[in-house]
């Protein structure tokens, strides 16, 4: 039980930005700096919860998420750069920025473990399910947004003109255009609603988890994301799956090294990322990306 919990717990942050970076790359933009929107959002919840309470800190790590993928947009859809290079340099800004307006506003000593959380909710009824009320239904709203977003995103992208219009932008630009899209326009959307997402999982590491700020506490999870899109073969129901894949592998991890193994720590924490990269290898050449990703 407590296992699961701490899966779902794991897998939120990852969930809700993975399955906003799918919608990106099916448009034909691969979101690099989506580390950058996670770090950017969760010192904005921090900034935000302090100001505003919770409400003002979701919506802080929102806009600040959504910010810096109109940083990437500018240039890697405006100016037409390469995305690989824009998406490392924002990400690589986006940490320094949060790091230095940290050290600046909170002094070295750091903000105090005062920033208010969001709860959990139990929904009345199904929290009573045997083995997976408690850790599906107990949780806070952030949770509850996956479940959500899950089908409501899947409908949208399959069953909807502007969905299809965005998965025709992402196998051919070109093609596209010619039936009177504009790649551009649906791209720049579909990149900032991958990046407000992204702040969202930063806003939800704050705010429904740790409940405070650390310097580069998104910690490689953008990256992660990136591989879940694919792991999930950039369908909203996959995408889900594999963040609960990657959730359940972290959740290993810290049981692994409660059990006072005499094995060096750094092989526990090691193990959800080379679990990615067996999975990945093994996902190699049945994933259906997008035929238009990447390219400007």
């Amino acid at each position: 039980m407590l296992l699961l919990e701490a899966t779902i717990r794991t897998a939120t942050p990852l969930a809700l930005a993975a399955l906003g970076e799918t919608v990106t790359e099916r448009s034909g933009v691969i979101n690099i700096g989506l580390e950058g929107s996670i770090i950017a959002g969760a010192f904005a919840a921090l900034v935000g919860a302090g100001v505003a309470g919770v409400a003002g800190g979701f919506v802080a790590a929102l806009v600040a998420g959504m910010a810096m993928a109109a940083i990437f947009a500018l240039f890697a859809i405006g100016l037409r750069t390469d995305q690989i290079i824009v998406g490392t340099a924002v990400t690589l800004a986006a940490l320094g920025l949060t790091g230095t307006l940290y050290q600046s506003l909170y002094g070295a000593g750091g903000a105090a473990l005062t920033t208010p959380t969001l709860r959990p909710l139990a929904l009345p009824g199904l929290v009573h399910l045997p083995w997976v009320g408690q850790a599906f239904f107990n949780q806070p709203l952030s949770t509850y947004l996956v479940y959500l977003m899950v089908p409501a995103i899947w409908a949208w992208l399959y069953r909807t003109p502007g969905g299809l219009a965005l998965r025709a932008t992402g196998e051919s630009a070109t093609a596209a255009a010619a039936a009177g899209i504009r790649p551009a326009r649906v791209r720049t959307a579909a990149t900032l609603f991958g990046g407000a997402m992204g702040g969202l999982a930063g806003g939800t590491l704050v705010l429904a988890q740790a409940g405070t700020f650390t310097e580069g506490m998104s910690a490689g999870r953008g990256f992660i994301a990136i591989a879940i899109v694919v792991l999930g073969r950039w369908h909203p129901a996959g995408v889900a799956l594999a963040a609960l894949l990657f959730g359940a592998a972290s959740a290993l991890q810290f049981l692994f090294q409660a059990m006072d193994w005499d094995v060096p720590y750094q092989l526990f924490l090691a193990f959800p990322y080379v679990l990615t990269l067996i999975l990945l290898a093994g996902a190699r050449g049945r994933a259906a990306a997008p035929a238009g990703l990447g390219q400007p």
